[in-house]
């Protein structure tokens, strides 16, 4: 059973949460590139952030990166590590390649911060620090301790850091995820799952002009394949398949030997997980002389509102009212490492910026966000019990 602490609306003093400061702290870490293929670089903007934790009551710990991924960083307070606590979910790594802020550089127009990464997420990583330095500042602990996880990996799907996440996640009370929010200000309180596939394709080649008859066509078959796939669509239902990637054939004069896709699937549901990846799984060549082999798995379980992540977000969306600003839940097609913990912690994602241009060339955080959404992350880690 969760419990609350009630409606004591006090907090640190308003100028801890001035925008610009906070802004000024942000640009630091958005003008460190750091796309996740880059490790060096991701591992640039780690230890600025250690750096940043090491005048606080808290340990850090230091992952070392594997498979060509950046370190990993778990700050811990020094209070409540001996009973479940709160777990804050974090990455540093971005999908923007390096060079991308000479097109994308830190600027401000107006009530919008411009740069790589800078709304997904290094935004929100940020306030939940300076959120978290504001609660060492303030003359009572509180209750419940507070674990910091930034990850180097979570845009290419958290290969390496996913077990670290779930390790941590199963200990903790509850999960926060600062992910940016979502259509104006909105917490997501639920994410489809996320499978990822490979489809091989073998088949004969052969003259295309001369002995057409002896060739088996792989990329004739990947379009059957193909059409299979986009069958599965179910709008109604939440389901989506996307082929994103196709290879195939050598030559014009060739019959093609091998063809190659990559799909995508989301799915809102444990159930509709089962059925759809049983389903990618279990594709068969309709062509006789031509394999059909398919690899892959679902990487994020569907994060679905159970009534743990339900009582979280009624008890944030009371402190936002406090604060004066309303706090409205969704649910997004978009997965993140709150897939991992929702399963079995009560779990409240897009806790970041505001924003919008997420990947994108025009990516931008609204500055107006920076100080109710660092305000809102400083009373959860106060009132949580």
């Amino acid at each position: 059973m969760m419990r609350f602490e009630g409606t004591d609306t006090s907090m640190a003093s308003s100028n801890s949460f001035d925008s610009q400061t906070i802004l000024a702290g942000i640009r630091r870490w958005v003008e460190i590139e750091t796309p996740t293929e880059v490790p060096e670089q991701v591992n640039k903007l780690t230890s600025m952030v250690a750096d940043h934790y090491r005048d606080l009551p808290v340990t850090i710990e230091r992952i070392a990166g594997v498979d060509g991924c950046g370190d990993h960083l778990a700050v811990r307070s020094t209070w409540g590590q001996d009973e479940p606590g709160i777990l804050v979910l974090s990455h540093l790594d971005t999908v923007h390649p390096m060079g991308f802020i000479a097109r994308l550089p830190f600027k401000v127009d107006g009530d919008s911060a411009f740069g790589p990464g800078i709304y997904d997420m290094k935004g929100g990583a940020y306030i939940a620090y300076h959120a978290f330095r504001e609660l060492c500042a303030a003359p009572t602990r509180p209750p419940l301790g507070i674990t910091h996880l930034f990850t180097s990996d979570e845009e290419i799907g958290s290969p390496t850091s996913r077990a670290l996440i779930e390790n941590e996640g199963r200990k903790a009370k509850y999960v926060l995820v600062t992910e940016p929010a979502r259509d104006g200000g909105k917490i997501v309180t639920g994410r489809k799952g996320v499978g990822r596939f490979q489809v091989f394709i073998k088949g004969v080649p052969a003259h295309a002009g001369s002995r057409p008859e002896d060739g088996r066509s792989a990329v004739r078959e990947l379009a059957n394949v193909i059409q299979t796939l986009e069958g599965m669509n179910d709008l109604k239902r939440g389901v989506t398949v996307n082929v994103g990637v196709v290879r195939g054939g050598t030559r014009p004069n060739v019959t093609p030997e091998e063809a190659y896709a990559e799909v995508d699937l989301r799915v809102p549901g444990v159930d509709d997980a089962e059925e759809f990846v049983g389903k990618i799984l279990g594709l068969t060549s309709k062509t006789s002389g031509v394999t059909v082999t398919v690899t892959g798995e679902l990487n994020r379980p569907p994060y679905e509102k159970g009534n743990a992540g339900a009582s979280l977000y009624e008890h944030a969306k009371t402190l936002a009212a406090e604060l004066g600003f309303e706090l409205i839940d969704t649910h997004t097609g978009g997965g993140s490492d709150g897939n991992f913990t929702a399963p079995y912690t009560g779990t409240l994602d897009g806790l970041g910026v505001d924003g919008k241009g997420a990947h994108t060339h025009y990516e931008q955080l609204y500055v107006s966000s920076l100080e109710p959404r660092a305000r809102l992350l400083y009373r959860l880690y106060q009132t949580l019990r």
